[in-house]
């Protein structure tokens, strides 16, 4: 068995914002802007790498992820109460589809537009007990639920060429694959799971080569695999609850790294819940942009 490498350059604070739960960082190419929201003190932040400016937008209620839509004023949320076209200045939100109403206790976590420009996303037991949670595909109106029931989820995420579906099974440790054939989501089938002291699989990328980068949440690092389950390297983060990373830049090849304050001891752990930042040999996606 081969030593994966480890990544060669260490993480830098890049925004010391000290989110209670720092998720779902997405770039915005057409603005320069990379996005990420705190689900626990709820809000969404926005920042400019190459002026240093952020922005914070606090909101009434849970979220668990901000996209892309036409307009750059207009993200699309991931809201408690379900998806809503969220105008960031005025506020004013347009509720487009609410998922799991039966389940009262859940909330939406992670999302994600693919390539074929549909809506992916999950949700979860807020509780963090009961497997009420799933995965979900939104396009042209129809909602799919797929991938079984989850405790905690993360993903889905979809490659670039649009042929497989990763999705986290977090409380189990499990990650898991579907392929995408003839408009169908397949099965699920086992592709890593993590071993003890790794801490738990959070949030999920796939690169431009398509290779999936998976944030250990309790584990301070990143793991890069490759498309047959094989660990490609290891990026160690100076934190430990290390929740999702994008890569942006003008040549994607930055990767942001959000991460989560909550329950940290800040004289043990001080740079729990910042946003880093670290430098690669390889390259992203930017996020795509949701225009249904």
């Amino acid at each position: 068995m081969t030593t994966p490498r480890v990544h060669p350059h260490t993480p830098r604070v890049a925004v010391a914002c000290r989110c209670e739960l720092g998720e779902e960082a997405t770039w915005d190419a057409r603005s320069g802007m990379l996005i990420w929201v705190d689900v626990e003190d709820p809000a969404i932040w926005r920042y400019h790498p190459e002026t240093g400016a952020t922005h914070h937008h606090p909101q009434p209620e849970k979220l668990g992820f901000a996209l892309l839509t036409a307009d750059p004023d207009t993200l699309l949320a991931g809201f408690k109460s379900g998806v809503a076209r969220l105008h960031l200045e005025s506020g004013r939100r347009e509720v487009l589809v609410r998922p799991d109403d039966h389940h009262a206790g859940n909330r939406l976590n992670s999302g994600h537009v693919g390539p074929d420009g549909a809506l992916y996303f999950s949700t979860m037991d807020e509780a963090e007990e009961k497997p009420t949670g799933t995965f979900h595909r939104w396009h042209a109106g129809r909602l799919e639920a797929f991938g079984g029931a989850v405790t905690v989820s993360n993903g889905p995420v979809v490659t670039p060429d649009g042929a497989r579906i990763y999705t986290a099974d977090t409380a189990e440790g499990l990650i898991r694959v579907h392929t995408w054939d003839e408009g169908r989501i397949g099965p699920p089938r086992p592709f890593a799971a993590f071993e003890s002291g790794w801490g738990k699989p959070d949030g999920l990328t796939v690169d431009a080569s398509g290779h999936l980068w998976v944030c250990h949440y309790g584990g301070s690092r990143i793991t890069r695999y490759d498309p047959d389950g094989r660990i490609e390297r290891v990026l160690p983060v100076p934190t430990a609850l290390v929740t999702k990373c994008a890569f942006g830049g003008s040549d994607l090849t930055t990767l942001f790294i959000t991460t989560a304050l909550r329950g940290r001891d800040a004289t043990i752990d001080p740079m729990a819940g910042h946003l880093f930042a670290v430098e690669t040999d390889v390259a992203g996606r930017p996020g795509e942009i949701f225009e249904n």
